[in-house]
């Protein structure tokens, strides 16, 4: 809106809202392996008036921004030193969203918050990022937790018979379980520090998503008024080496993939592909003759 057309970018993937062919990115990945997610920072999101001399960017445009001249994150340190995010809604209909975002190459993460004081920029090093409050004080709390093990206790400690551990497990006692974002800031970085993956993409995928399954948010339990409830809408991840995106949406487990460089990455075209939302079930037992059509129910 407020900067020259970009009339040559890098491609990129991801999840969007889409309106008159233009899309609204919630992250996105692109070519060269770059990867951005804006997550919901309501009260702390601080956008600004336009600024002579900078680059002016509407937060709806942000993702595109990045990902269409950015490989790294040293490149996108660059671009930050002169980026003003613009209050500026996208339409009359549609307002801005309060966001802070995540972006990470294959190497490293940052956190860029636009608050009342300014642009911050952290190093993430946990490479997780949940909603409020602000990253600073999110790592703050995280220390809470540093006592926090995938080890069972040590029995050797404890000299009563009765105070023997009972149960593998016993050493993330006291991790958070309830669902507020602090929580699942400290859930997430626990259980990604300490999960084991195999050496395939489909173990690689598979346990992604089982890291994602921890912080979930499941319909019905976080109350949000006038009969609507929060809920994890869709889940996603990508091969940043392949282009390959995956993703699961609340109604469908099954793993959904696109793959990104089955397009023609340097065309005009907008790819847009239909969530894939309805529950998809094998019926294990039913007879091979029935055709694959016949074992498998899509509601």
């Amino acid at each position: 809106r407020k900067m020259p057309e970009m009339t040559q970018h890098y491609a990129m993937i991801g999840m969007a809202a889409v309106i008159n062919d233009e899309p609204l990115y919630y992250e996105a990945t692109n070519e060269k392996g770059l990867s951005m997610a804006g997550l919901y920072f309501p009260g702390n999101a601080d956008y600004k008036p336009a600024v002579k001399g900078k680059d002016n960017i509407a937060p709806f445009e942000f993702i595109p921004w990045i990902l269409g001249q950015c490989e790294t994150i040293s490149d996108v340190r660059a671009r930050l030193e002169r980026i003003n995010l613009v209050e500026m809604n996208y339409n009359e209909e549609l307002s801005l969203s309060p966001l802070h975002w995540i972006i990470a190459d294959r190497e490293k993460a940052i956190t860029v918050e636009s608050v009342r004081d300014g642009l911050k920029i952290y190093d993430n090093l946990v490479g997780v990022l949940t909603n409020n409050p602000s990253f600073d004080k999110q790592m703050i709390n995280l220390k809470n937790y540093k006592y926090l093990s995938n080890a069972s206790l040590d029995d050797e400690k404890l000299t009563f018979e009765e105070l023997k551990s009972f149960s593998q497990g016993m050493g993330a006692i006291g991790l958070p379980g309830d669902l507020s974002s602090p929580s699942r800031f400290v859930r997430a970085a626990f259980i990604k520090t300490y999960s084991v993956s195999g050496e395939s993409e489909l173990e690689s995928v598979s346990q992604f998503f089982h890291i994602l399954e921890s912080v979930s948010q499941t319909h019905g339990c976080v109350d949000i008024g006038n009969g609507e409830y929060e809920k994890t809408i869709y889940t996603s991840c990508c091969n940043t080496d392949e282009g390959i995106y995956y993703y699961t949406t609340y109604e469908n487990h099954q793993i959904s993939a696109v793959h990104m460089n089955h397009e023609n990455l340097d065309g005009e075209s907008l790819y847009r592909y239909p969530l894939i939302q309805g529950q998809q079930i094998y019926h294990q037992n039913v007879p091979k003759d029935f055709g694959i059509d016949d074992r498998i129910s899509r509601t």
